[in-house]
């Protein structure tokens, strides 16, 4: 299926790897020209190097931290006008609610809620008046089925969950759509750095553990990014504009419930 993309231009945030890179990768497969952000300045000009050879996409590559005002102005000023917003930012870490300050919380709101927000302020007038826009923001499978170790982002992502079922419906008919992805287990560097820390603290092969918790799965393994990717795309596409305001959980199955 063509989505109907090609010379857009997305901006995604956060994606020199991972779930951000993967929804990269297949916009630009797509034919979709970025605007990618990231912190670290050698793994975004890699990524941004790869993506341009292999699909031949205009790719502008901007060191910024989208949680903090600089970040979000620079990355604004790179391309002020895109079709395309995906919202994405590393989780805060888990831990004990008790042990959570008021600057803690504050951290994780900046980064998981009101940042996305703030990117959307800055980018849906234009999408609106353009006729056209697609905002994507990725969030957990913590918003539908919460981790008590994970209040944090239970907290913050689902304040944004929140905002975006109203805004959303607000704009749909000017064909301008916000959507969540909410990840589950896929195979990425954060997941197996975590599953080799628990390893480590609790004295367990590394491979035992992610073979445990691959079978947990009811798919019986991890998602991988590219799927994940595709999805974001689907939802970007052109056939999408009747889709808004809905949290697709992504996780294989893991969540039990029927709604």
């Amino acid at each position: 299926m063509k989505l109907g993309l090609e010379g857009r231009h997305a901006l995604v945030c956060a994606s020199s790897r991972g779930l951000g890179r993967a929804c990269a990768e297949s916009l630009a497969a797509e034919g979709v020209n970025l605007t990618l952000l990231a912190r670290g300045r050698d793994t975004l000009e890699e990524t941004a190097e790869h993506i341009r050879r292999t699909y031949g996409v205009l790719v502008h590559a901007v060191v910024a931290d989208i949680t903090t005002p600089a970040g979000r102005a620079a990355a604004l000023a790179a391309h002020p006008a895109p079709d395309i917003l995906v919202n994405n930012a590393g989780g805060p870490k888990p831990g004990h609610f008790q042990d959570w300050d008021r600057d803690t919380w504050i951290a994780a709101l900046d980064a998981n809620m009101l940042a996305p927000i703030e990117m959307i302020r800055a980018t849906l007038d234009g999408m609106v008046a353009r006729r056209f826009g697609r905002i994507v923001n990725i969030t957990s499978s913590a918003v539908k089925a919460p981790i008590d170790i994970l209040g944090l982002s239970n907290g913050a992502r689902s304040g944004l969950t929140g905002f975006v079922a109203g805004i959303a419906r607000k704009n749909v008919a000017h064909n301008v759509t916000i959507n969540n992805l909410l990840p589950g287990p896929f195979e990425t560097d954060r997941l197996l750095e975590t599953a080799r820390q628990w390893a480590k603290d609790n004295g367990q092969p590394e491979a035992e553990v992610l073979a445990r918790r691959r079978a947990a799965n009811p798919a019986g393994r991890f998602g991988q990014p590219q799927e994940f990717g595709d999805a974001c795309a689907f939802l970007c596409s052109a056939q999408a504009g009747f889709i808004t305001a809905q949290n697709l959980l992504l996780d294989g199955g893991s969540y039990p419930g029927t709604f």
